[in-house]
C-alpha cells in the first residue's frame, strides 16, 4: 500500500491555510501544520476530518531565521510544501522613516521565510516534489499606504519563477488570491472599515470569495497534475486583476455551485489528432455524472478552434469561440480555450493577434462575471502531451475553480511528452 502524501503548510491556524489544511486531510494527506500561535493550532486540531491522519502540529515564529533551521530537525518526509504563511503592512508609507521594525519583520515573513523554508525542506522533500508560495493580486498592482506588501507579494511571485528555473525537478507555482473572506476581512467589514459593496464592484464575478476555493486551488496546486503550471502564477481574484474602467461592475445574479457539483464537459472544434483523442477521453471519463437524468452538474465548454488558426486570425477564433459559448449558455458555465503558444519570427503585421486574442478573453470575463459565466484560456506549446494537461482542465473547467476567470496560462514548453515519467491520470 503507498504511503500517504505529506504536506507541510505555514500560517495554517487561521484563515486560507485553515481551509487548505482541512481540505488537503479530507483528500488523505498527511499534514503539517506550521503557525506561530499555538492556540490557533489548537483549534484547528479540534476541527480535524474524522479519520484523517492526525496531524503534525509545530508552533514557529517564522520571521526567526533560527527557528525555520530548527524545524529541519522536526520534519517527516514530505511531498508537497505550501508557504501561506504572511502578514499584512500597516497603514504608513514605506519610505516615512518611522518605521518601528514592522517593515523588517514584514519582509522577513514574506518573502525571506518562504526561501528559508524550501532550503529547510530541501532535505525532506520527495523526488517529484511541489512548492506553492501563496502570493497576492497585491503583488501585481500597487497598494498605496499598505507599507512593503505590495512589493513583498512580488518579490514573492519573482522569487517562485527563479526557483522553478533552478529546480526543474520540482514542480513550482504561486497562487495569487483576491479578495478573500477570511476572519480578517469579515472583521474589517464589522468594524466599518471596508465597504463590501465597494470592494465587490471591482470584481468582474460580482463577489467575493471564500477561503475554501483558495483550499481547491492548494489542493490541486500541491498535486502531480500542476506539473504542467511549473514556474506559473495562477491568478484567483475572480478577474479582477484584468479588468479596467471606471463603471462599477454589477454584483453576482447567481450563488456558486457547490465544489463538488459534477463536472459536465464538452468539446468544440478538436482537430487536431493527439487532442482530439485525448480530450475525447477526458469527456467519457466524465459521462457517468452527465447520464443522471436531473443531476446538478457544472458545464465546462473547452474550446480548441484557436489552436488550429491560422497567424493572424486568433483573434477571430476567438470570439467564435465566444459566441458558441454564449448560444449556450446563460450562466453557471466555464470556457476554456487552447490556443498555441507563441511563435517567435512572426511577421511584425501579425504580432498583434495573440495580443488582441488575450485581451478579448479578460474583457469578456469582465462582462460575463455577474452571470458566474468564466472564460479562460491556455497557451500550449507543440511538445507538450495532452494528457498531461487533463487534471488541470478538471480542475479549471469545473465547479472547485468558479473564482477563476480572465486567466492566459502559458503552460512549461520544457513539459515534452513523458518527461519525469510522471503519471497523469
Amino acid at each position: 500500500m503507498a504511503e500517504p502524501r505529506s504536506v507541510l503548510i505555514t500560517g495554517a491556524g487561521a484563515g486560507i491555510g485553515r481551509a487548505a489544511a482541512l481540505r488537503l486531510a479530507r483528500a488523505g494527506w498527511r499534514c503539517v501544520l506550521v503557525d506561530a500561535d499555538a492556540a490557533a493550532l489548537r483549534r484547528l486540531e479540534a476541527l480535524w476530518p474524522a479519520g484523517a491522519e492526525k496531524p503534525l502540529g509545530l508552533v514557529a515564529d517564522l520571521t526567526d531565521a533560527a527557528r525555520i533551521e530548527r524545524l529541519r530537525q522536526e520534519l517527516p518526509p514530505l511531498d508537497a510544501l505550501i508557504n501561506n504563511a504572511g502578514m499584512s503592512a500597516g497603514g504608513a508609507e514605506a519610505t516615512s522613516g518611522h518605521d518601528d521594525g514592522s517593515a523588517a519583520r514584514l519582509l522577513a515573513l514574506n518573502l525571506a521565510a518562504p526561501a528559508r523554508l524550501v532550503r529547510a525542506c530541501a532535505p525532506h522533500l520527495r523526488p517529484g516534489a511541489r512548492i506553492v508560495n501563496v502570493a497576492s493580486g497585491a503583488g501585481l498592482r500597487a497598494i498605496p499606504w499598505r507599507g512593503l506588501y505590495s512589493p513583498s507579494k512580488a518579490g514573492l511571485i519573482g522569487q517562485s519563477r527563479a526557483l522553478a528555473h533552478a529546480r526543474p525537478d520540482w514542480t513550482v507555482t504561486a497562487l495569487a488570491p483576491g479578495f478573500v473572506r477570511t476572519e480578517l476581512v469579515q472583521r474589517l467589514i464589522d468594524g466599518g472599515r471596508l465597504d463590501p459593496a465597494q470592494a465587490v464592484s471591482k470584481i468582474p464575478m460580482g463577489r467575493m470569495a471564500e477561503p475554501e476555493e483558495m483550499a481547491e486551488a492548494l489542493c490541486f496546486l500541491a498535486s502531480p497534475g500542476a506539473r504542467v503550471l511549473t514556474g506559473q502564477l495562477l491568478v484567483l481574484d475572480g478577474g479582477s486583476s484584468v479588468c479596467g474602467g471606471s463603471q462599477p461592475l454589477p454584483p453576482c445574479e447567481r450563488p456558486p455551485l457547490a465544489f463538488d457539483a459534477p463536472l459536465r464537459p464538452t468539446c468544440e472544434a478538436v482537430r487536431e489528432p493527439l487532442w482530439h483523442t485525448a480530450l475525447h477521453k477526458w469527456v467519457r471519463s466524465h459521462s457517468s455524472h452527465a447520464s443522471h437524468p436531473g443531476s446538478m452538474g457544472y458545464a465546462g465548454v473547452v474550446d480548441a478552434r484557436a489552436l488550429d488558426a491560422q497567424p493572424g486570425s486568433r483573434l477571430d477564433a476567438v470570439l467564435d469561440a465566444a459566441r458558441c459559448f454564449r448560444s449556450h449558455h446563460a450562466a453557471l458555465a466555464s470556457l476554456t480555450l487552447l490556443m498555441p503558444a507563441p511563435e517567435p519570427g512572426l511577421d511584425w503585421q501579425m504580432a498583434g493577434d495573440a495580443d488582441a486574442a488575450r485581451m478579448l478573453v479578460a474583457t469578456l470575463a469582465a462582462e460575463w462575471g455577474s452571470r458566474a459565466l468564466r472564460i479562460n484560456a491556455l497557451e500550449l506549446p507543440r511538445d507538450l502531451a495532452p494528457d498531461a494537461c487533463l487534471p488541470l482542465l478538471d480542475y479549471m473547467a469545473g465547479a472547485r475553480a468558479q473564482f477563476l476567470t480572465g486567466q492566459v496560462l502559458r503552460l512549461g514548453a520544457a513539459l515534452a511528452r513523458d518527461h519525469n515519467k510522471e503519471t497523469f491520470a
